[in-house]
């Protein structure tokens, strides 16, 4: 995607610097900055204070961290080391730790002096995938659109939801829920989208800062204003990303994607989740009872980060003070809510018999693991 004319993805290697780029999200929209990444403490502070987010940019970013660590020291020893550090520090989107078995699995099947150099190849491997992951995504969710803009008066357009950013921002281009939106408005399909704020982050303004700078017709909502839209019928469809989805179907998303998916059912209105495969975690079926729901800071929800009129990017208390904030950072949607899964491989029910459809040889291996 472009920043102000410049193709940018949400990280990079810098060959001449020989260290990981990634754009600190904590600033955004207000402020674009860059920053390098050195230690492997760089790499953990990075996903855990959400420098990078998103499951697939995590992935990624921890497959660069596994990287540094084969530079460092290629044993076995140090490798699990690192494997165990990056593990702690996000406990809900899988592919962090798809990413680090990845690694890991790998690396010691090779001699420790080839580790260093094929560690750094995997890692752009595995950033290279992500992007054409979420193209092909972004081609088959196109087709949805398409046909719902088949049954739209000339000029209308296709309206749809979305909640939180899973925007380019946090994958390495391209996003998976977006992913459709930018191929639909290249195609020339009249769109317009309905951007959640998604609090407490406000992630949604991530979302609305990548749709302006790519020209897509878009206005900024605040959370609870989905469901009175859906009521009247102002939304065609619903498209979220997913941090972790089970293997018969749950879908594992930012807080507050649950109570989209009720009042989209409520109104008969598809809501449909786009799915990279690395996202499923095939060792899992029942998403409420087993996927573990990280917990994040309550000054998350007790204070707000913005732009003063000075210009500047302060933060604010919004509670009275000495209320405690509870922040669970996700939560789980059925899979009886989610109309389809929209993957790399093609669109599938969200159900057992749809995943392992889309992904035998996937479901194959997780069977025999």
């Amino acid at each position: 995607m472009k920043v102000n004319g410049t193709h940018y993805r949400s990280l990079w290697w810098d060959e001449d610097k020989a260290a990981l780029q990634i754009i600190d999200q904590r600033w955004l929209p207000h402020d674009f900055r860059i920053q390098q990444v050195d230690t492997l403490q760089d790499y953990a502070d990075a996903i855990v204070e959400m420098r990078v987010r998103g499951a697939p940019l995590i992935g990624a970013t921890a497959a660069y961290g596994m990287a540094l660590a084969a530079s460092i020291d290629p044993s076995n020893a140090h490798l699990d080391k690192a494997w165990e550090f990056l593990d702690k520090t996000r406990p809900t989107a899988i592919n962090l730790r798809w990413a680090l078995n990845r690694c890991r699995a790998h690396l010691v099947t090779l001699p420790e002096d080839q580790r260093a150099a094929a560690a750094l190849a995997l890692a752009h491997e595995i950033a290279d995938e992500d992007v054409e992951i979420n193209r092909n995504i972004g081609l088959n969710g196109l087709e949805i659109i398409r046909k719902i803009a088949t049954g739209k008066k000339d000029g209308e357009p296709v309206r749809i939801l979305t909640h939180c950013n899973a925007g380019w921002l946090a994958t390495v281009d391209w996003g998976t829920a977006t992913s459709p939106i930018y191929h639909a408005h290249d195609a020339g399909i009249p769109i317009h989208v309905w951007v959640d704020e998604t609090r407490p982050r406000n992630q949604g303004a991530l979302t609305a800062w990548e749709l302006g700078s790519h020209g897509v017709p878009h206005t900024y909502i605040t959370d609870n204003a989905g469901g009175h839209l859906m009521q009247h019928g102002l939304v065609d469809m619903v498209i979220v990303g997913t941090d972790r989805t089970t293997r018969r179907g749950d879908v594992c998303n930012k807080i507050g994607t649950y109570l989209k998916a009720l009042a989209a059912q409520a109104n008969k209105v598809p809501f449909y989740v786009a799915l990279p495969s690395p996202t499923i975690d095939w060792t899992v079926s029942d998403g409420v009872k087993e996927i573990p729901i990280e917990e994040r800071s309550q000054r998350e929800v007790t204070h707000v980060q913005g732009l003063t009129e000075a210009g500047e990017i302060s933060q604010v208390q919004v509670s009275p003070h000495g209320t405690p904030g509870g922040n669970p950072a996700f939560d789980v949607t059925p899979n009886h809510l989610v109309t389809g899964l929209i993957t790399e491989r093609g669109v599938c029910a969200a159900t057992p018999e749809g995943l392992e459809g889309l992904f035998p040889d996937l479901s194959r291996i997780a069977k025999s693991a």
